[in-house]
């Protein structure tokens, strides 16, 4: 209703403005002030500038380290040649899979009928959880407290009740709808963090705290003690390829899958627990996703397992690709969190203690929220040195679908609660808010609230940096005028900064392998455990063995991630694919190096061909692996109190300029500026890219 009388009266003032320029009212009618509320948003020509470090003069031209490199992929996706799991072409015998999925976010089943379903032509097989052991149902990427199948009650809207398996997609997703599921209700139904809170529906092992200082001392000797607090909602991971799994059985009790996922090895091991083949017996390979943010770390399960059981019973190849309500609606989202804070600081705004309660969303599973808590944990205070912390963590469990691993993982939703602190700050003691940032800044040497000393931290030349890029005050001024002049138009400016630590909180997955093949021909064949996301991770790779052995990155080829080449290989999550595997690359390419090392010297004019075909005239192996895993990290106050929290820390601020509509509540963004800290690039015009892509 609201917006409706808000564009009545926006069309009264574009009308108005038309009588004006017409002479047909006179031009005083309506004030400047309230002209431009007849405007609407255009999109501008966009304009942009990227700005990186050059490598050196004295870098061999041959070296693609630090060099803006072309992604392996580009031309393909750019022109649609590009094959993503649910293009591979049908195969003789091929059927379609489509899910059935609760209508009640929490209930009892009491009678669970396929017979009409099964009774269409070309319907083949209806699976539920009476198809499968009570351990067999029972999965989960961490905790087994998930199912393949609903057992007997379900817990959010979009659970998987059972499976239908059909000659093609349209016959398979009727005969889904077919299926006659009647359910008891049961309650309370909890949706809201307030709801979990007010119930007591806490996950095992919440709350947790992570303690340092004394905040009570602090709060009694601060100048100011305020209380706050703050919320932050879900958000769809959105990628453009759905999930998506086909399944092939192969002879001797075997499987092949095609994955979207980002943890094939997972999904391998969850194949082996449902179908009980062991885990050599299944190959779970992927090409590459059409984006995954995380949502296909641990979600993919939803699909491939339903799909590879299918396949493994029926002995015929199958394939399900979700529609985007079904993948909406199953998958989870980013983590909501709500944050309650109290906060003690001096009347400079210098902040002396902070005591925050950190509330996630979990969903009806675990999944990997344990470990989104623990990043929103360590990331709350972003950049901001606080001597006394007390930070509490609860796991909310709700009758919503398991919420799950979504780019920064708690680290966003840390931060988020850690920008708030700081502006309350700064509008209680009457300051400028970047002024309140730089006073409370960490500076190199300082220590975390988990313990970390910051080895190198230079938020403050990002800061400056941006500053003077974006033209901050310049801008501020402009806007002040510009909100003064237009009463149905404002603008606002807005700087954040950033710390985002670089390790998985698991321990054991910071680890990293590849496989390298030189064939007779010079031609090298690449390996490794990380997954192209469309992030660029295969080109990086490909550079980093292209340094490595000294031969130009035309010659170097990555055809897939498959568990066959590569084992037990970690997620492609947490920022790290970059380092555990582009390390494991190294590692190999260096075996490969010692090998060639004495024909090098013995054919010091040869060529990289000569050398590789001399090489296995020699019998000389070429053929290597690699492995890597982050030294001195696992930090635990009592067993380990000497390692790291993360390998390191990557730093940025970002500056944002935008309009709104204050009528209709449309907004457009102005400008942005961003200034990254990550080292030297292996390829800038990838990291830019990511940056930009990100944001």
């Amino acid at each position: 209703r609201s917006l409706v009388v808000s564009l009545f009266f926006k069309a009264f003032l574009a009308i108005s403005r038309k009588l004006c320029d017409a002479g047909i009212i006179p031009q005083n009618s309506l004030s400047q002030e309230e002209l431009s509320g007849a405007d609407t948003f255009h999109t501008p020509v966009l304009r942009s500038a990227q700005l990186f470090e050059r490598v050196s003069s004295e870098q061999n031209s041959c070296d693609p380290i630090g060099r803006p490199k072309i992604h392996s992929s580009a031309l393909k996706q750019a022109t649609g040649e590009a094959i993503y799991t649910d293009d591979i072409p049908r195969m003789d015998g091929e059927l379609y899979l489509s899910l059935v999925l609760s209508t009640k976010a929490r209930a009892k089943i009491t009678n669970l009928d396929a017979s009409k379903a099964l009774s269409l032509p070309g319907v083949h097989a209806f699976f539920s959880h009476t198809d499968l052991t009570k351990h067999e149902n029972e999965v989960g990427p961490v905790f087994h407290d998930e199912h393949v199948f609903a057992d007997e009650e379900v817990h959010c809207v979009g659970q998987v009740v059972g499976a239908i398996v059909a000659d093609n997609k349209a016959l398979a997703q009727r005969a889904a709808r077919l299926v006659q599921v009647e359910y008891e209700e049961l309650s309370p139904i909890i949706v809201t963090i307030e709801q979990a809170i007010e119930h007591e529906s806490y996950f095992p092992d919440s709350p947790r705290y992570v303690n340092k200082g004394n905040v009570e001392d602090a709060f009694a000797m601060a100048d100011h003690v305020y209380e706050g607090g703050c919320r932050m909602g879900g958000q769809e991971h959105f990628y453009l390829e759905t999930q998506a799994a086909v399944a092939i059985p192969r002879d001797s009790d075997e499987l092949e899958l095609f994955c979207s996922t980002q943890h094939p090895s997972e999904v391998q091991k969850l194949v082996s627990h449902v179908t009980g083949l062991p885990s050599h017996r299944i190959v779970c390979r992927a090409k590459r996703l059409g984006g995954g943010f995380g949502g296909k770390e641990s979600r993919g399960i939803l699909t491939a397992l339903p799909v590879a059981l299918a396949a493994y019973r029926l002995r015929r190849p199958i394939r399900c690709m979700l529609d985007r309500d079904e993948d909406m609606v199953m998958t989870g989202t980013r983590h909501p969190f709500l944050f309650k804070y109290k906060i003690g600081f001096t009347k400079e705004g210098l902040i002396t203690a902070c005591d925050i309660e950190c509330y996630t969303n979990a969903g009806w599973s675990m999944d990997l929220s344990f470990s989104v808590l623990d990043r929103a944990m360590l990331h709350f205070e972003n950049c901001y040195r606080i001597p006394n912390v007390r930070v509490g963590g609860w796991i909310c469990k709700t009758n919503l679908p398991s919420n799950t691993a979504f780019r920064g993982f708690g680290g966003p939703q840390g931060m988020f609660a850690g920008e708030h602190i700081i502006r309350d700050v700064a509008r209680i003691v009457g300051r400028d808010v970047v002024d309140v940032m730089r006073l409370n800044f960490y500076k190199t040497g300082d220590v975390t609230h988990y313990s970390q000393q910051l080895e190198r931290f230079p938020i403050e030349r990002c800061l400056q940096d941006c500053l003077e890029q974006s033209r901050f005050e310049e801008k501020r001024a402009q806007i002040a005028k510009f909100n003064l002049e237009n009463r149905w138009r404002k603008r606002g400016i807005a700087l954040v900064p950033t710390k985002y630590g670089i390790a998985f909180g698991v321990m054991h997955l910071n680890q990293g392998g590849a496989l390298i093949n030189i064939y007779a021909d010079g031609s090298v064949l690449l390996a490794h455990g990380g997954v192209e996301i469309g992030q660029g991770l295969n080109i990086k790779m490909i550079q980093c063995a292209s340094r490595s052995l000294g031969i130009p990155i035309e010659m170097i080829h990555i055809s897939e991630t498959s568990t066959d080449k590569v084992p037990n290989t970690s997620p492609t999550a947490a920022s790290v694919g970059s380092d555990i595997n582009g390390m494991a690359v190294l590692n190999a390419c260096e075996k490969l190096n010692k090998r060639l090392a004495p024909i090098k010297k013995d054919l010091p004019n040869g060529t990289w061909q000569e050398w590789v075909n001399k090489a296995y005239f020699d019998r000389v192996s070429l053929s290597a692996t690699g492995f890597y895993a982050i030294p001195g990290i696992g930090y635990h106050p009592e067993t380990n109190p000497n390692a790291r929290t993360y390998s390191y820390y990557t730093n940025g601020v970002g500056v944002g300029v935008v309009e709104i509509d204050c009528l209709t509540g449309d907004h457009q963004a102005l400008s942005t500026d961003i200034v990254m800290d990550i080292g030297s690039s292996i390829n800038p015009a990838i990291d830019i890219g990511q940056i930009e892509g990100a944001f």
